[in-house]
């Protein structure tokens, strides 16, 4: 696996997204012992970053990677996030100076480790400026608790002003080939101020890599059931994407999961997915990107897909991003 720099953090091109082991997404919270074959798989192919977040479980899913990573933590590169969850009973989004030490202890402690190596601001949070948000981060890197900072779903103007507190070494964000919202502004600021990105769901909540035509199959429970993408029809009207990513993959000898691995690959240095998967044979696969080569004349085609029909999130959640 080839390595590249988040602001100076080196990791693995393609990390492991763990979230769904515990949350969200159909299967999630079965066979934990699965999930723990997969993260240990993972450290075995040289994919060094994997990313969690208290809030997802909430909670359980930091300890399912505590307890994965027993003996091991040494050899990756171990990001969450934090900010959802109040700990200071404050309604809402939480990302003051008081809420962050508590949280951060308690992410420690579920992760069996002394420090976290990316630790992200999940949300910005609007009661808070992130300046003091970011003066509290900086102060647990200075104590060794926190070596590098981020943030996840921030917009272009809070990301300079974040930085010029203290050095931001990644964002994270949705990006994929039907999310091209970061290449406006975000990827640019990124350019310019030597920030890495991290694409969340690159490969689309699954729908990319070609097994998703519909919603049979899905858990009464899945997040998905309820995403505008795919519903109201626009699952349908996604299909020409994922069938177009098919026929690129066709013609590369690859899956279509790796083919849109590659396509964000192909977009420079400093950019590190995480698709998320529980299974080892779907995390072989995505691994396996790292060595999918596109051609100029494929990207191109690739770049040239039209939008995704449908906001990428229900209404609640598009407030609280690009902040």
């Amino acid at each position: 696996m080839h390595t590249t720099s988040l602001g100076g953090l080196e990791v693995s091109r393609i990390g492991l997204g763990v979230m769904g082991m515990s949350a969200f997404y159909t299967g999630a919270g079965r066979g934990e012992a699965e999930s723990i074959r997969t993260i240990h798989r993972a450290l075995d192919l040289g994919v060094t970053h994997l990313d969690t977040a208290e809030v997802y479980g909430p909670h359980t899913n930091e300890e399912l990677v505590g307890r994965a990573l027993k003996g091991r933590r040494d050899r990756v590169v171990l990001a969450t996030k934090f900010g959802l969850i109040s700990h200071t009973g404050r309604p809402g989004p939480d990302s003051s100076p008081a809420s962050i030490r508590l949280a951060v202890e308690g992410s420690l402690r579920r992760l069996g480790t002394d420090r976290i190596d990316l630790y992200y601001q999940h949300r910005v949070d609007p009661g808070t400026p992130v300046e003091e948000t970011v003066g509290a981060l900086s102060a647990l890197v200075a104590e060794g608790k926190v070596r590098h900072i981020g943030l996840s779903e921030a917009a272009a103007a809070t990301i300079r002003r974040a930085h010029a507190v203290h050095p931001v070494a990644a964002v994270q964000t949705e990006y994929s080939l039907w999310t091209r919202d970061p290449e406006s502004d975000v990827l640019p600021a990124l350019r310019e101020l030597g920030i890495g990105l991290v694409p969340y769901s690159p490969l689309g909540h699954g729908f990319l890599a070609g097994g998703i035509r519909s919603l049979d199959g899905l858990d009464a429970a899945d997040w998905r059931r309820t995403n505008p993408r795919f519903t109201g029809g626009n699952l349908e009207r996604n299909l020409r994407i994922a069938d177009e990513v098919r026929e690129v993959a066709d013609d590369v000898g690859a899956t279509p999961a790796q083919v849109a691995l590659a396509w964000l690959l192909a977009q420079g240095d400093g950019i590190a997915p995480i698709p998320g998967t529980k299974r080892v044979a779907r995390l072989e696969e995505n691994s396996a990107a790292d060595g999918t080569r596109l051609t100029a004349a494929q990207i191109a085609r690739l770049d040239q897909l039209a939008p995704a029909s449908g906001d990428r999130h229900a209404p609640p959640d598009m407030e609280v991003i690009d902040r």
